[in-house]
């Protein structure tokens, strides 16, 4: 209980709350690394508390029905806590979705990619199942650089249900540079100015060759610049980019795939956020605040352990044995559950938020 106070005063230098919300924080977060569930009974029955499980159960709930989190300031203390504001980096749109019972999750996601896993910076609730349309990602995007500006963008990557005439143009009109794939059955012309599918342009391309057309086409009446390669199986992958990035372009996008990365440690290889029973939109919304926290904190704790302490062994194939993910939550849930640990819980979250191992972020 005295390393839960020491947690808590220490958050509360951070975000300055009262000491009922704070203790409520603190309790879901070591209830979350201690049960990777984001179910409220794992929660209650895990939740650092005498009282018994159902009261530990409705204070979770009224926690969550409750307290609306300033969404801002959560992104602010992301894009610090691993040093994005003193860098350029990529943004990756993407969805993750699950079902409960009838009702449809559905999660629109804005990250950063970041030593092969995305950083979730802004994440919205979409009231539908499917894609999500223009203007929700016009919003998603456009409050992120309303926050923090778009000098630092590199690029915006994402997969092909983030395609459309709006969109491109936003992007364009914006000077946010970006490489997005597209199916191959787009329409686009060919040399000689007749509608083709997009495919068609490649066909001549074998197994692993790739191939960017020099001049811009149109896709959803917008010029971009196509380059495509022809995967093993025969499928292409094809990207249309703002400026002609050559193969880049290619390489570019493969940073894409972090997101996938961030989606699955949220939920089955993390913190099975899709067990949850809850339902309702902006608790979900604050659900996904909690777990995203706990991400943070296990991946910048398995950096810390992988660059500082012991790094993690590469296996033959030149892949990490161990993700750096899996060693902080790990670590982390090693102090937990035992008492004979050396390492203090608050001083692991501070050296988090004041960057005491990495001074210079």
């Amino acid at each position: 209980m005295n390393q839960i106070h020491e947690l808590s005063t220490l958050i509360n230098q951070t975000f300055n709350w009262n000491k009922a919300r704070i203790d409520c924080l603190v309790g879901m977060l070591i209830a979350l690394l201690s049960t990777r569930s984001m179910n409220l009974t794992e929660l209650a029955i895990a939740f650092p508390n005498e009282a018994k499980p159902d009261s530990r159960y409705r204070r979770i709930q009224r926690f969550i029905r409750d307290y609306l989190p300033d969404f801002d300031k959560v992104s602010l203390f992301i894009m610090k806590l691993f040093g994005f504001l003193t860098q350029d980096y990529y943004l990756i749109l993407d969805r993750t979705n699950w079902k409960w019972g009838k009702k449809n999750i559905n999660v629109l996601v804005l990250a950063v990619a970041y030593r092969g896993l995305a950083i979730p910076v802004r994440w919205v609730l979409l009231d539908k199942r499917g894609n999500s349309n223009t203007q929700e990602r016009i919003d998603i995007l456009a409050d992120f650089i309303k926050q923090f500006g778009k000098n630092s963008i590199l690029r915006v990557l994402a997969d092909r249900e983030f395609i459309g005439e709006k969109w491109f143009k936003y992007l364009k009109n914006n000077g946010i540079n970006f490489n997005i794939r597209i199916k191959k059955d787009a329409k686009t012309t060919n040399s000689q100015g007749q509608e083709v599918q997009v495919k068609n342009l490649f066909l001549h391309l074998k197994p692993a060759e790739s191939f960017t057309i020099e001049d811009p086409r149109l896709i959803t009446g917008v010029p971009v610049y196509l380059t495509a390669l022809r995967l093993s199986d025969g499928e292409f992958l094809i990207v249309a980019s703002s400026k002609n990035d050559g193969q880049n372009a290619l390489e570019y996008y493969k940073e894409r795939w972090q997101i996938e990365t961030l989606f699955s440690c949220l939920k089955s290889r993390g913190f099975n956020l899709e067990e949850t029973r809850v339902t309702d939109l902006e608790r979900i919304k604050k659900l996904f605040n909690r777990s995203g926290h706990c991400f943070c904190w296990s991946y910048r704790t398995g950096e810390w352990q992988h660059d500082l302490v012991k790094p993690i062994t590469v296996k033959k194939h030149l892949r990490l044995s161990k993700s750096i993910f899996r060693v902080g939550l790990d670590f982390i849930r090693n102090i937990l559950f035992n008492t004979t640990s050396s390492c203090n819980l608050a001083k692991l979250f501070q050296f988090l938020d004041f960057n005491h191992f990495y001074p210079s972020s």
